[in-house]
């Protein structure tokens, strides 16, 4: 009662500053920053030094806890106020954020698990981790129009690519409303920024993630009917159009933005983000990558480390080895991140089929001329991943770095998209299945990559969406591994929720009684793509 007896008065005093003391700012001044809450600002631009001094002083364990606090009143106010704060040591910051904000826990719904089973869990988890349409812009959120689903535990917003392996299970559960409001939502960020966000976060903006907003149109469509594909063909070009943003370029430069121009003049692309800055949510983890990259090669810039970091953040792979060299150890380090210099085999073979989805789209639609337009596209676009990304010696597809002219030699379950997309011959597939078995199939399902680095997009870990796309591609070509993976990982969800009651973001598929691990936070649970990949999954 005394904290909120001394608030209110030293509320009171301070907005008596603001409009009355010749040394505070001026109304007119305040108004500004008043405007300015409503504003898209990345944090750091937000709370002006109160989010430099939280990041630096670790008030929270978890550098994604303070930019996602929630502001009791105008921003501005609370920069003026904490401007005028004396004692800024961890403590003092810490209360001061209590008075200021609302601070994000893991158990906002108080969630609480029962010995249901496993299906019914996950059922019932929608409910939980279904956010209603935001009514105003708070803090970083960027406020969507219709109501979502979010991952779960640290991750309180919708994020890009988790949500079509999420909509598989709402899909299997009758979820049809809510698949198409969180369509509607990407169409909705598409329109309003040019391309869908990481997430819907300020502090996201500068990056996309893989790009599966044609894959959630054709699972609303084989709800809805095929005419769905032409009611979001402005948007599907519009994210294709981000993209291939910089094609213009490519004549003097070998590569821009997410675009680069193969030895031979063949155009694909690369993850980028349009930011060389610590990425907000992970700040002080990118700082200490970044010294520790510029003290082992001194010739590189922090700059080129933090935009490598947000580029792996935008394939969704943050972080794997597929991104980094080996070190003088021979192991591979995080401080060798190069993202912006692979062409993926993940994301070629995503936009290969944005640009069949459009040309069907455009077909369904009546305009021919488009429809062939993109069909040329597609056709060069898979011929150009069968020449830079097939390993004739090995059998398998893998990235490439450009800057080398050579593929990288990383096995991963990347390696299944193109057949999810069945862009190889029936012998390429099973060449791809050969490989797997040998190098990357696990007690508990399929390995990530075969390279136990720490990092959490490695062995030991698999992940739902990697599962699903990687079991789907061999069933695509009739091969008997894709029942194999399958029953091992549905027994590993199994497995873990009889042990736990939780459907967890990834999982161990090597020592089936430990945890996942690895990476920048502790294992979530939820979780949006685990449950409903497994949900689709045991109901096939």
């Amino acid at each position: 009662m005394k904290n909120q007896i001394f608030f209110r008065f030293y509320y009171l005093l301070i907005l008596f500053s603001i409009f009355s003391c010749r040394t505070g700012p001026d109304p007119e001044q305040e108004l500004e920053m008043v405007d300015q809450e409503v504003e898209v600002l990345p944090p750091g631009e937000l709370y002006g030094d109160l989010f430099y001094d939280a990041q630096n002083k670790q008030i929270f364990p978890d550098s994604k806890t303070f930019v996602d606090v929630v502001p009791e009143y105008n921003v501005g106010l609370i920069r003026q106020r904490y401007r005028m704060l004396d004692d800024t040591s961890k403590a003092a910051i810490s209360e001061f954020i209590e008075q200021h904000f609302t601070v994000p826990g893991h158990d906002e719904n108080t969630y609480k698990t029962d010995s249901s089973s496993i299906g019914e869990h996950i059922t019932k988890l929608w409910e939980v981790l279904k956010r209603p349409a935001d009514e105003q812009k708070s803090g970083t959120l960027i406020p969507l129009p219709n109501p979502y689903i979010v991952p779960g535990g640290r991750f309180r917003e919708i994020y890009y690519w988790d949500s079509y392996f999420t909509m598989l299970g709402l899909q299997q559960d009758g979820e049809i409303k809510t698949i198409q409001n969180m369509v509607d939502n990407f169409a909705y960020l598409i329109n309003e920024y040019g391309y869908i966000p990481n997430g819907n976060r300020t502090y996201y903006l500068g990056r996309s993630q893989p790009p599966f907003f044609a894959m959630m149109v054709k699972v609303l469509a084989e709800s809805k009917g095929e005419k769905v594909l032409t009611k979001y063909l402005p948007e599907l070009e519009k994210e294709y159009k981000f993209w291939m943003d910089g094609l213009d370029r490519l004549e003097n430069e070998k590569a821009y933005r997410r675009v680069v121009k193969m030895k031979d003049g063949e155009i694909l692309n690369r993850y980028w983000d349009d930011n060389a800055t610590p990425r907000p949510e992970s700040y002080r983890e990118d700082i200490n990558t970044a010294e520790a990259a510029v003290k082992k090669n001194p010739e590189l810039s922090k700059e080129e480390v933090f935009r490598n970091l947000r580029a792996a953040a935008e394939s969704g792979w943050d972080f794997s080895s597929r991104w980094l060299d080996k070190n003088e150890k021979g192991e591979y380090d995080l401080s060798t991140i190069h993202t912006t210099n692979i062409v993926p085999v993940d994301l070629n073979s995503l936009l290969y089929n944005l640009e069949t989805t459009i040309s069907k789209a455009a077909s369904l639609a009546g305009d021919k001329e488009k429809a062939d337009e993109f069909s040329k596209k597609a056709g060069a676009r898979k011929a150009a991943i069968q020449k830079y990304l097939w390993n004739v010696k090995e059998g398998f597809y893998m990235d490439y770095n450009f800057k080398k002219q050579q593929l990288t030699g990383i096995y991963s379950l990347a390696a299944a998209y193109p057949l999810f997309f069945e862009i190889p011959t029936k012998e390429q597939a099973q060449k791809v299945a050969s490989v797997i078995r040998e190098k990357l199939l696990a007690p508990g399902g399929a390995l990530t990559t075969n390279n136990n680095t720490g990092e959490q997009w490695d062995a030991p870990n698999g992940w739902a969406p990697l599962e699903w796309m990687t079991i789907k591609g061999l069933e695509n070509y009739d091969l008997p591994l894709a029942k194999e993976i399958k029953s091992r990982w549905l027994k590993l969800n199994e497995d873990v929720y009889n042990r736990t009651y939780k459907m967890t973001e990834k999982y161990n598929v090597v020592d089936l009684s430990k945890e996942s691990g690895g990476g920048e936070y502790p294992t979530q649970d939820g979780f949006g793509w685990s449950n409903g990949v497994y949900q689709k999954l045991s109901n096939e």
